[in-house]
């Protein structure tokens, strides 16, 4: 009778264990197929919040090029630098707002797997479309911009308000006189430096940053994109949508 009883409390045992495995497993489906399909949806609204956003985000106005603005040489440094920060600087962040989210979602088995290394590419059209209507565009802008106040700064400039106090320290250090037996610092003139030459220098500084950041943004373009032509520089390839765009 004992040997009946403790059979039975085993089966009994037995069919709670089953039972509560079986819905351990269904729940654990359960949270997997929750998760799978939150992850494809919130991959898909975030991607679709992101391309839309992005003309608006990534679009930087072109200002009215005047000689005051060239020579505002703290505006035309701020104009450099935010189409910059907005574009060049932030190019990681923006060509992987164009990667395509994963359609098939989330598996929790493959984290148990250690798996080579993987780079997803962008689609080759979502490429194209971000160098032809963001990237190049905003280059020839900034190109622009700085050929435009090249020419302000080799230009004559009569309008300049510290003409008349160079032309007045000039003609009094010509009429100084030197002995440097007395004063051996006395022949020494400093003459203050036009505007024209203060932004012919900023002009100079920025054509290298310009050098350096496009090389360096043109490196993510290519490795994230797969430029198919390998020897093609930034300047070969804004020469052909330049080309391109004037057809």
């Amino acid at each position: 009778m004992a040997h009946g009883e403790l059979a039975r409390t085993i089966h009994e045992c037995y069919q709670q264990l089953s039972h509560r495995w079986t819905t351990s497993i269904n729940n654990v489906r359960n949270f997997h197929y929750n998760l799978e399909w939150f992850w494809i949806k919130s991959n898909r609204e975030a991607g679709e919040e992101i391309r839309g956003r992005m003309p608006q985000v990534l679009s930087t106005a072109a200002p009215v090029l005047t000689p005051r603005f060239c020579f505002d040489e703290r505006l035309l440094r701020d104009f450099l630098r935010l189409s910059r920060s907005t574009i060049d600087d932030s190019i990681t962040q923006n060509l992987n707002a164009l990667i395509t989210p994963a359609q098939e979602g989330f598996d929790p088995s493959s984290t148990a797997v250690r798996r080579a290394e993987f780079r997803p590419q962008i689609n080759p059209a979502d490429c194209q479309s971000f160098k032809d209507n963001v990237l190049f565009p905003s280059w020839q802008t900034r190109s622009d911009v700085l050929t435009y106040c090249t020419g302000v700064a080799t230009s004559p400039d009569p309008d300049d308000p510290d003409l008349i106090l160079r032309q007045t320290e000039s003609a009094r250090d010509r009429e100084r006189e030197v002995d440097e037996r007395l004063d051996p610092y006395s022949a020494r003139f400093f003459p203050r430096e036009a505007r024209t030459e203060s932004l012919a220098n900023l002009i100079r500084n920025e054509r290298t940053i310009e050098e350096i950041v496009r090389a360096r943004t043109w490196g993510m373009v290519s490795e994230k994109c797969s430029v198919s032509s390998v020897s093609s520089t930034w300047e070969e390839a804004l020469n052909s949508w330049r080309h391109s765009h004037q057809k």
